[in-house]
């Protein structure tokens, strides 16, 4: 039974990272969402598109649910709202940039006309229901970023969302540190903290030197620069842009994800792009090599983003010359490492110059590092912290930083997604766990993919799959069998081994037939029983094996 007069905290996610897709926020009967983003799967996913955090919980109590509140627009904080608000129709609250993004969604699927959208500007507060929610500017590698104070009649929660410090952004967007310290100063029951660069000793860099760094690279090119970087980062952009203007270079906005984002930029003021500046990429033919710039998708090594196709020979209209320069503005996002390296291996050997890495300070990270982090804890000063964002070590390491500048043990929360927070000015009660899996998303089917298919999947790509079909009459085997191998072995060489494995299902056959066995699934599993046994002794491998009989 739960206490109405606590502030009930839910983190919930798509895939390992503690609260990063999704926060519920409950109090008495009333319910706010703090982001609904999506994750991207791991190599252990096959066929899947996305991962979404679950929604179970918000859809049993969505008469309980007045409102969605975002902290920016990247993927992983917006990408779900259009497959919740397919549920649940509820208003939306978010920053003038993001909420550019999310209505590119929205209209995508149909919902703008028909979702409430509220665009709050940064030191704002807003009533949703008993909750008080104020915006508060940070820095982040996307514009328009922000935390949260939210307040409710139980408890003061901190959320800072992704952020960083960035005493000199570009654009002039400072975060607001007097206002998280004003906050701290009237009491705050909770901070959640951005946990994603908690390794990194220091400060994190200004994204503004980024600037020189391209400058200096633009000024020695002799062909075509080639600039690729994480779409959403519009302030990355704008520096591209403002070298490409500096040395008289057109620029070509390539890939839909980067032509989205510097649309939506440019026309809410974002971007600043000069007159004359911007070109179709079905007009590069019209200007020299030394004159373009091309900023393009593929920082990640997407084989289907624009930068990849040209690696691979396969985009339909840029090609790969010797003379091009091509700047890697991004970090590899753990689990990319390999797609990245092949990428830059395939640009080297085509001939042009690849400038990557982060010695070559064409690159900083949007999250906070140790000396910011311990700051924010500093500004706050909260009675209790949990650690966000970020993978188990992380978020470990959150913990004892933490600890480390006064937060006592026993102030300090560790969390699974899924688990249920109940907090007012006496503490925090872990007060049990809902329902967390990740949602799998293939094609148009929304968690119908689970555990038992992604096994089967991964058999398949791990073994291949071996079909058996025999035409039985009355329970005897009339015809066949007849075999088909896909993935485990090429049939016209190994001949003995498909022969062999004939013979075997012929016995199985046979001996069913003597036992008197005429339910298909037993003499299925027979068959399936006795050809496992032979192949694995033959090749040491584990095909899936599918039995098929046809009764005539």
């Amino acid at each position: 039974m739960r206490n109405k007069d606590k502030l009930r905290l839910i983190p919930l996610g798509g895939l390992g990272e503690i609260g990063k897709n999704m926060n519920v926020f409950e109090y008495k009967d009333e319910i706010i969402i703090l982001d609904c983003g999506l994750k991207f799967p791991d190599d252990e996913m096959f066929g899947i598109d996305i991962v979404l955090p679950d929604f179970n919980y918000v859809i049993e109590n969505k008469d309980k649910v007045k409102g969605i509140i975002i902290t920016h627009g990247h993927e992983d904080h917006i990408g779900g709202l259009v497959y919740l608000l397919k549920k649940i129709n509820v208003p939306i609250y978010a920053t003038k940039f993001t909420m550019g993004l999310i209505d590119r969604k929205l209209k995508e699927h149909g919902l703008l006309t028909k979702v409430e959208r509220i665009i709050v500007k940064p030191k704002e507060r807003i009533d949703i229901g008993e909750f008080n929610v104020e915006f508060i500017r940070v820095n982040h590698s996307i514009a328009d970023a922000v935390g949260f104070c939210i307040k409710c009649p139980a408890a003061t929660v901190v959320h800072t969302g992704d952020f960083k410090i960035d005493y000199n952004p570009i654009g002039g967007e400072v975060i607001d540190l007097q206002r998280f310290a004003k906050i701290g100063t009237q009491g705050v029951d909770l901070l959640m903290s951005d946990s994603t660069n908690v390794e990194g000793p220091g400060f994190t860099a200004s994204e503004s030197t980024v600037g020189p760094s391209l400058f200096n690279l633009f000024r020695g090119a002799k062909g075509r620069i080639i600039v690729t970087t994480f779409a959403s980062n519009v302030h990355r952009l704008q520096q591209a842009i403002d070298a490409a203007v500096e040395y008289n270079r057109k620029v070509i906005i390539c890939g839909r994800s980067m032509e989205n984002v510097s649309e939506v930029a440019m026309d809410l003021g974002y971007m600043n792009v000069p007159p004359n500046t911007l070109v179709k990429l079905k007009d590069i033919k019209n200007y020299k090599d030394k004159e373009i710039v091309i900023i393009t998708t593929g920082s990640q090594g997407e084989p289907m983003a624009a930068l990849g196709r040209m690696a691979l020979g396969e985009h339909r209209q840029l090609t790969i010359k010797k003379e091009d320069l091509v700047i890697i503005s991004a970090s590899a996002v753990p689990g990319n490492e390999k797609t990245v390296s092949e990428v830059i291996n395939k640009l080297v050997a085509l001939g042009s110059e690849v400038v990557y890495g982060r010695y070559a300070e064409i690159h900083v990270s949007g999250h906070a590092r140790q000396e910011e982090l311990k700051l924010m804890i500093t500004l706050v000063r909260p009675k209790n912290f949990m650690p966000i964002h970020g993978e188990s070590r992380m978020l470990m390491q959150h913990v004892e930083l933490a600890q480390s500048i006064g937060m006592s043990k026993d102030k300090t929360y560790l969390v699974d997604n899924g688990t249920i927070l109940e907090i007012d000015k006496r503490g925090i009660v872990i007060a049990g766990k809902t329902q967390a899996e990740p949602i799998l998303v293939d094609g148009l089917g929304v968690g119908d993919i689970g555990n038992i298919v992604l096994n089967d999947r991964k058999r398949l790509s791990e073994d291949g799959l071996f079909i058996v079909v025999c035409t039985m009459h009355k329970g005897k085997a009339i015809s066949g069998p007849d075999i088909i191998s896909r993935g485990f072995v090429y049939v016209r060489e190994s001949e003995t081994l498909i022969n062999n494995a004939r013979d075997e299902v012929k016995k199985a056959l046979l001996s069913c037939e003597e036992k008197g066995i005429v339910d298909w699934n037993s003499i299925k599993n027979v068959v399936r029983e006795s050809l496992f046994k032979y192949l694995y002794d033959q090749t040491k491998r584990k095909p899936m094996i599918l039995p098929i009989l046809m009764e005539v």
